[in-house]
């Protein structure tokens, strides 16, 4: 952090010094996790800052989130505090048993995982185990911008929403990270509960539902597990992917999903591939997914992307000129959580700096996106750009439809992804549904060998290098 940054920090009278702080951290890290990580983990923790900085203590609603967030993320929190303050910070996790108090005081100590603040034992975690329906009242469908790229999705998600255990059940929403699925299942949650407010609705990460079948197991506590998930109304559950090489989970949400479709309770799901495209997922299991209706969420179009900014930036009380907001989204194409990400960015060299927001401060506070974007092409990219030239759905570049129109951009994407980034045939047919690293280095030895003797072919493969390389 520069000096001025630094001194922002220690001054900001608005937020207060450790606010700041803190919700720089957490800006940091909802750029680098997976937006249903960050909000299951990360964005329900409350942090308490000394007033000299020397430590920050977060608590955590539970044990259990308290042991995982210490596993997972307290080495990553409190290696970013450093950095970000400039000196060393000593990290604590407390479990919250009740409101934190105003800020603590404590002398400097070094960056260290210290000790959970667990005061006495809190008995069997029946305080835990009151229904909680885990839904972001913030997700709605009134807070989602919508496009060509979600429409389909959107339109299904409201039906569901309105006349649950009918049509479109269980409701399967696929595509890329960050392009706005788990958004789609809180507004169904949030809708259904505004409409009937009795209904027994749960949002859950796939991981939740396996650490809780852990649970279930080591404490003999089926009769619970089943009485939690076969009672529900609603289910949503993202990246089912997660369900892959686990039997016994895979087994229990089998069980849960025909429990809940024979009372006639509705099942919303996601996943980063369409159900066939799964792989290690039991094959009744997967034609479960596909027994409803399955829908793709492609990556927003531009006028989509700039809509997304100015809304977002509305609602972090800022305005942003659509001139600006037509810079970003030109150069942040590949999904919504990057946009809000530089977003962040914006907004916070804005105020830091007491600048009015433009295309130059934008330049500046995105001027290492902007660098690593121009010398890093992403098979993301390369997707969404040849999908957009020969007039196909991204979708289709990892699904498995074989017709001509499909199978050669998907080919001609294969091969520019080898060209042109640093990854492995296996990571490339990983990132095209799943496939093969054979098909890949076919697709890419049968384009390089055509390239050579077909001059319309190599003319189109040059206006698309040219494209991605900016």
């Amino acid at each position: 952090m520069s000096e001025g940054q630094h001194n922002s920090l220690a001054t900001n009278a608005s937020l207060g010094a450790g606010d700041s702080l803190w919700q720089a951290c957490i800006d940091q890290l909802a750029q680098e996790l997976p937006e249903q990580q960050f909000n299951t983990w990360i964005k329900p923790l409350v942090a308490q800052v000394t007033d000299d900085f020397s430590k920050v203590t977060i608590f955590v609603a539970n044990r259990f989130k308290l042991d995982w967030v210490r596993a997972q993320y307290a080495s990553r929190i409190a290696s970013l505090l450093e950095k970000l303050y400039g000196q060393s910070v000593h990290l604590e996790l407390a479990l919250a048993l009740r409101e934190p108090s105003a800020r603590s005081y404590s002398t400097p100590a070094s960056v260290e995982m210290g000790p959970a603040l667990e005061p006495a034992e809190i008995g069997d975690d029946a305080a835990n185990l009151a229904f909680k329906n885990r839904l972001n009242t913030a997700l709605t469908f009134e807070t989602l911008v919508e496009g060509t790229a979600n429409r389909m999705a959107r339109a299904a998600a409201m039906h569901v929403s309105g006349v649950p255990g009918h049509l479109y059940n269980p409701l399967f929403i696929y595509g890329g990270v960050g392009l706005g699925k788990t958004h789609l299942m809180h507004a169904v949650g949030n809708k259904l509960l505004a409409d009937r407010p009795g209904s027994k609705v749960l949002y859950i990460h796939a991981e939740q539902f396996v650490s809780d079948v852990v649970k279930a197991y080591q404490r003999k506590t089926f009769d619970e597990f089943k009485e939690r998930y076969h009672s529900l109304d609603l289910l949503l559950i993202d990246d089912v992917q997660f369900f892959a090489n686990k039997d016994r989970t895979q087994e229990e949400f089998f069980n849960a999903f025909e429990a809940l479709l024979a009372k006639k309770s509705h099942i919303v799901m996601t996943s980063d591939t369409y159900p066939k495209g799964l792989t290690d997922i039991h094959e009744r299991l997967v034609s479960r997914f596909d027994s409803g209706l399955t829908v793709a969420i492609e990556p927003p179009e531009l006028e989509m992307r700039v809509a997304i900014l100015i809304n977002k930036a509305r609602a972090e009380s800022a305005e942003m000129p659509e001139e600006v907001a037509f810079f970003v989204a030109k150069n942040v194409r590949s999904n919504v959580r990057e946009l809000e990400g530089a977003l962040r960015k914006i907004l916070a060299y804005s105020r830091f700096n007491q600048k009015e927001i433009s295309i130059q401060l934008a330049r500046e506070a995105l001027r290492d996106l902007l660098s690593i974007q121009n010398r890093q092409i992403s098979v993301e990219n390369i997707q969404k750009t040849v999908a957009d030239y020969y007039k196909i759905k991204v979708a289709d570049m990892y699904s498995k439809k074989r017709p001509a129109s499909i199978a050669r951009p998907r080919q001609i994407a294969m091969y520019l992804a080898k060209e042109l980034t640093q990854k492995s045939l296996p990571e490339i047919g990983e990132l095209f549904g799943g496939r093969d690293h054979t098909t890949v280095l076919h697709a890419v030895r049968k384009i390089g060998g055509e390239r050579q003797q077909m001059t319309e072919l190599n003319q189109q493969l040059h206006v698309l290098e040219q494209t991605l390389k900016g």
